[in-house]
């Protein structure tokens, strides 16, 4: 698919920050290929109520020494305030758009999906996440990305190249994210699992236990 395979695939550490930062207990991954993030299929870790299929079992960083940090200006400054979780979210949210609008190639219309995610940031309305969510998928379903983070509108076939690694790890890595998010309480398993019908599975062609199959649950 031109100079990219799928956006996420390549851009994975950019975004699993971005929708999981303000799950709390998520810190930014080290660096792997996707289909070290795919749960094996003799150790899934997709709850049965995930099943389509029935049951089954850097930038610099600077590093501030303890002098430092003992020192008397250190200790006058300020605690930096605790967000909670909405403003973590809102924060994500803002940096996704931003992100994406700086990738848009020139005269390239974003996904409907961008707008509705502003359109909740704005409004600082429930779901946020789930936008975050559907707005991953679209991206990485419908766009290319070139070596310089540009964006363009793909031509690639799904259904014609799911025999391709790189296909079924960006699916695998979406269905993924769902799962995460659920698990965190940030989305409900009956949301995330009609997302992944529509956005996910019907783009396969696929049957939802042959999807299942498919990325080895």
């Amino acid at each position: 698919r031109n100079n990219s395979i799928f956006f996420l695939a390549s851009m994975k550490i950019q975004l699993f920050p971005l929708l999981c930062s303000f799950a709390y207990a998520f810190a930014p991954p080290a660096v792997q290929s996707p289909r070290s993030m795919m749960p094996s299929a003799s150790s899934s870790t997709i709850p049965s109520s995930f099943s389509f299929g029935g049951p089954r079992q850097s930038a610099n960083i600077v590093v501030l020494s303890s002098s430092s940090l003992e020192s008397d200006f250190g200790s006058a400054m300020p605690e930096k305030p605790q967000m909670s979780l909405n403003e973590m979210m809102l924060e994500s949210a803002t940096k996704y758009i931003i992100q994406l609008e700086a990738q848009l190639g020139e005269g390239v219309q974003p996904p409907k999906e961008l707008d509705e995610l502003r359109q909740a940031r704005d409004a600082k309305a429930d779901g946020i996440a789930v936008k975050i969510y559907e707005l991953m998928i679209e991206v990485g379903m419908t766009y290319d990305i070139n070596d310089l983070g540009i964006l363009t509108p793909t031509e690639f076939v799904i259904t014609d190249n799911l025999d391709v690694p790189e296909v079924k790890q960006e699916f695998a890595q979406l269905y993924s994210y769902g799962m995460k998010l659920s698990q965190r309480g940030l989305v409900s398993v009956e949301t995330v699992k009609e997302i992944v019908m529509e956005r996910l599975i019907k783009r396969t062609g696929l049957e939802p236990e042959e999807f299942d199959k498919w990325l080895g649950y």
